[in-house]
């Protein structure tokens, strides 16, 4: 007998042995006359048909309380605090907290407006998770830095502004560059491009950045070998605490004074400050440092982090 023959009368019958007497499927199978196979197949047909309708308390996945201490304590224009589980591991973090955060971050967004997009592990999993609120398209995106290296990966910023252009149904423009160049000359010969200058001016006027929070020693261009020993020296005696957007920045979140400034290609600093929204996406708690840098020189307004991640926040501030 095809599945879609059997009576509501039988499928009400198995959902009651199973849902509300709580038999084992084996009892459940025995006492219907089907096969223990069949009985997880007509459990799944009494769903669909309506039989059987599964509710589930609501559940809340921020933390108000510390939303409100950071957005009052360290003067965030918004603040989402996710509660995850203890133990997990950094990849299920990131899972976790995007997972919870990403309709929150959708609507941050400027639904016709031009928004900046940086890479990064976390952002990966944010755009994964996120779909564009009802009428919302349109949207602008441009790659906020250059990029990393020749082999463009899953959480670069060409691959996620390209998903999250998509999804909103909107346009993407592509900075096509390195993010970090040879020598200041280099940079300065593409930036007089057309192609690449346009994309700039667009970073210039844009009304939201979305953008992760690195480390010196746990950022992206250490990780992909684009950042010489020289170079780490060199940022370590001027101070640094933070990288947004390939850039570096000190502990009150002005750029490093260092002659890797003058080979970056990204979003400026003033573009994060002058724009309406600038949301940092971070989890884990090894960033807080670099994080209030950020937020003292003004480089971000809203944040989106874990609960663990918060407290580490508020302890250090």
């Amino acid at each position: 007998m095809a599945e879609d023959q059997y009576s509501d009368e039988m499928l009400l019958q198995i959902a009651r042995l199973y849902y509300v007497d709580g038999l084992p499927q084996t009892n459940v199978a025995r006492l219907a006359n089907v096969s223990q196979a069949k009985v997880s197949r007509l459990l799944a047909k009494a769903r669909e048909r309506g039989i059987v309708r599964i509710t589930v308390a609501e559940y809340n996945p921020r933390d108000h309380e510390l939303e409100i201490e950071l957005e009052s304590r360290l003067g965030l224009r918004q603040a989402v605090v996710v509660k995850t589980a203890k133990g997990l591991n950094a990849v299920e973090l990131r899972q976790s907290l995007t997972h919870f955060a990403a309709p929150w971050v959708a609507r941050w967004l400027p639904p016709h407006g031009t928004v900046a997009i940086a890479g990064g592990r976390t952002m990966q999993w944010l755009i994964h998770n996120m779909t564009a609120p009802p009428g919302a398209e349109g949207m602008t995106v441009v790659q906020a830095m250059g990029n990393i290296d020749a082999s463009v990966g899953p959480y670069d910023a060409l691959e996620l502004g390209r998903v999250l252009a998509k999804r909103w149904c909107g346009r993407f423009f592509i900075l096509n560059t390195p993010a970090l160049l040879p020598d200041a000359k280099t940079r300065r010969t593409l930036l007089g491009l057309e192609s690449v200058c346009s994309v700039v001016e667009r970073l210039h006027g844009a009304e939201a950045a979305l953008v992760g929070v690195g480390t010196l020693h746990n950022s992206v261009f250490m990780e992909r070998g684009v950042l010489t020993d020289k170079d780490t020296e060199r940022l370590t005696k001027a101070g640094a605490v933070g990288e947004i957007c390939g850039r570096f920045y000190n502990r009150n979140g002005d750029e490093c004074q260092t002659p890797y400034r003058e080979r970056v290609i990204s979003i400026e600093f003033d573009d994060l400050r002058h724009a309406e929204e600038s949301i940092a996406v971070v989890s884990g708690s090894d960033r807080t440092e670099a994080i209030l840098g950020a937020l003292r020189g003004g480089l971000i307004k809203s944040l989106v982090i874990d609960r663990a991640g918060a407290v580490a926040l508020l302890e250090a501030n």
